[in-house]
């Protein structure tokens, strides 16, 4: 699949077959993310793969009952891991360094699911106190994203997108 169709191409998928999705294929999507940029290579960031009802149903609870979680052969939960990155780079490594870095791995992972006939969806809205409960998180791993995950049994159009010179600023912000 050619880079651009692949990123032109890749949609939030909320509905899932039942189909469960062989490990060495989520090997293969989390390897991408260990590919994404990260500050100091430090690759600041852990994955969480959750198969369990009961802990995704722990995880709708935190996502403010977004149902669908619970539909997903596999929950990949993305935190940041302040330490390590705090570490080498103090507050702005704690505050956003691991945070870029647990993002950017997570559009990979999009990305490479995406690529390999997998649905995904980037879920940021959850209370992130349920979601450290629910994983027994410890100090210092803060959850960025939860990514459930299965092949798809939807196929959205795509949602409009901004014209570029809406986003575009020369030389200064106008």
């Amino acid at each position: 699949m050619d880079l651009f169709e692949a990123i032109i191409g890749r949609r939030s998928i909320r509905r899932f077959k039942k189909d469960m999705v062989k490990d060495d294929i989520i090997m293969k999507v989390i390897e991408a993310g260990t590919w994404a940029p990260s500050a100091g290579n430090l690759q600041s960031w852990e994955v969480v793969m959750v198969k369990n009802s009961e802990t995704k149903e722990k995880l709708v609870t935190a996502a403010y009952l977004r149902e669908f979680l619970a539909g997903a052969p596999i929950i990949l939960v993305l935190c940041a891991n302040q330490h390590e990155c705090g570490a080498s780079y103090n507050d702005r490594g704690v505050e956003l360094y691991c945070i870029q870095d647990a993002a950017c791995a997570g559009q990979n992972i999009l990305l490479a699911a995406h690529a390999l006939g997998l649905g995904a969806c980037w879920v940021g809205a959850f209370d992130e106190d349920l979601v450290v409960q629910a994983l027994h998180l410890p100090p210092g791993l803060r959850p960025v994203s939860l990514i459930p995950m299965g092949y798809p049994d939807e196929n959205p159009s795509p949602p409009p997108r901004g014209d570029l010179e809406e986003f575009i600023h020369y030389e200064r912000f106008k």
